[in-house]
C-alpha cells in the first residue's frame, strides 16, 4: 500500500511519474523534487517500480481490448502496444481513445 501512496502522492503534487524500460523511475518537472522526496522514493523503489509495472500492463491490456473492439486487425496491435510501452504520451493518447474523449470523424459521414 506504501508505494500506491508515494505515486497517488506524487500526482497529486503534479509529478508526472513513469517507469522507463530499465527500471528507472523518471519525475518532471524536476524543480519539484526535493532531497527528502528523493530519499523517500529509493526507499520504497522496487515497490513502486511494481506499482508502475501493474499499472502500465491494466493500461496495456484496456487498450489492446480496445484494439480487437474497433477490428484493427491483430497482427498490427504489436505497433501500438510497442509505443505506448516505450512513450508514455502514446500510452495516454490511446487511452482517451478507449474511453471514448477522441471522436473519429467517419469519412463517408455528410457534412
Amino acid at each position: 500500500m506504501q508505494a500506491i501512496q508515494i505515486i497517488n502522492y506524487l500526482r497529486q503534487q503534479e509529478l508526472t511519474v513513469t517507469l522507463t524500460d530499465d527500471d528507472y523511475i523518471e519525475l518532471s518537472p524536476v524543480g519539484k523534487i526535493s532531497d527528502k522526496l528523493i530519499e523517500r522514493l529509493r526507499k520504497h523503489k522496487p515497490s513502486i517500480i511494481e506499482e508502475l509495472r501493474r499499472e502500465q500492463h491494466q493500461k496495456i491490456e484496456i487498450i489492446r481490448q480496445w484494439l480487437f473492439k474497433i477490428n484493427e486487425p491483430e497482427e498490427f496491435h504489436y505497433l501500438v502496444i510497442d509505443k505506448c510501452k516505450a512513450h508514455p504520451e502514446a500510452l495516454a493518447y490511446f487511452l482517451k481513445h478507449t474511453c471514448g474523449e477522441f471522436k473519429v470523424k467517419d469519412s463517408f459521414e455528410k457534412k
